[in-house]
């Protein structure tokens, strides 16, 4: 069935800031931003991924680069399917006809409507069936926990849009929470930060950068300092100032303090065998923001439990899904399965 006539079998974790997609005995093939650049009057696709990332607040009037996904779900249907495509015909070079089945990844707070419209791109996209997995059961699945068995498991996964955190137990989620609040609130409020302090106005993809290397959110050793560029607000000249990891940490301070909300809140809801559980095997950490640094010893310092940050948080979630792929009898049950209605 791998290699069948009809392509690979794939699995797709379709995320706010990266997609990346897995070919059933290949592994993750692609590993691309979640953008698209556009012709504004055509509306033909002219680059996606790093291509179009690139684009991103420096296109002229002809071209339009956008992030088709807003918090996790599909903010515009056209320019999501295709991206979708785009990445299909990626993976399948060779074949003109491919159809894949393909498993997608969907935030596990997601309404009726969101979850069809990611099935639809998928079959929209030119696959053969679609199914769908919640993120937080593919990222316990990639980060290696025991999902099947009657131990209760924490997954946190700080993704692009949304942050999922969920209690997996006997192959299933026991309490779940999704907050929209994750890593592009983290690059909205530095940039916010930087405008209130400095009257410095950042792009989104320097405060991305900004968070990359000096973002924390528990003291450090050791504080670096950078310098950043951006428009000065004033006089609308381009300015440099110098600002220190403790400083990009204040301004991280509300976003952060959600995100650690949110896991209090689900360890709340979290029945007492479970909860014994998850003391003695700790939280996994997962998704992008598992890399922002000292998150680890935050949640360990608010929840006094133990926390774990999975091996390679960023393929995680592509990891499990890929697992299901892969197992697809056997994982049959983590699936939400409906079948499509003609």
């Amino acid at each position: 069935m791998a290699n069948s006539f009809f392509g690979r079998d794939m699995a797709v974790d379709l995320g706010t800031a990266n997609t990346l997609v897995y070919a059933r005995g290949r592994g993750v093939l692609l590993d691309e931003p979640s953008v698209v650049a556009l012709h504004s009057g055509t509306g033909e696709v002219l680059a996606v991924g790093h291509e179009a990332k690139r684009m991103l607040g420096r296109t002229p009037d002809s071209i339009t680069a956008i992030r088709p996904l807003k918090d996790g779900v599909i903010a515009d249907f056209e320019a999501t399917e295709q991206m979708l495509r785009w990445f299909i015909q990626q993976v399948h070079r060779r074949r003109a006809f491919a159809k894949p089945r393909m498993v997608i990844c969907v935030p596990s707070g997601i309404t009726a409507v969101e979850q069809r419209a990611v099935k639809e791109a998928g079959y929209q996209a030119g696959a053969r069936r679609v199914y769908i997995v919640e993120e937080p059961m593919a990222a316990a699945i990639g980060a290696g926990l025991p999902v099947h068995q009657a131990t209760g498991n924490m997954v946190v996964d700080v993704g692009g849009g949304t942050t999922e955190v969920a209690v997996i137990s006997l192959g299933g989620i026991v309490t779940s929470l999704s907050i929209r609040t994750a890593g592009d609130d983290l690059d909205n409020a530095i940039v916010a930060w930087m405008k209130k302090e400095y009257s410095l106005l950042l792009g989104e993809r320097t405060a991305e950068e900004v968070k990359m290397t000096l973002g924390s959110a528990f003291p450090l050793p050791d504080e670096p300092e950078a310098e950043i560029r951006g428009r000065d607000l004033v006089s609308g000249l381009p300015r440099t100032v110098l600002v220190s990891s403790a400083e990009v940490r204040q301004a991280l301070e509300e976003p952060l303090h959600a995100i650690v909300d949110a896991v209090r809140t689900t360890l709340d809801q979290t029945p007492p065998e479970l909860a014994g559980d998850i003391m003695d095997r700790g939280i996994v950490l997962t998704g992008g923001g598992a890399l922002l640094r000292g998150l680890d010893e935050r949640l360990r310092h608010e929840t006094g439990m133990p926390v774990h940050v999975a091996e390679d948080p960023l393929t995680s979630v592509a990891m499990g899904a890929g697992k299901c792929v892969e197992e697809f009898e056997a994982l049959q049950q983590v699936l939400v399965n409906e079948r499509r209605r003609y």
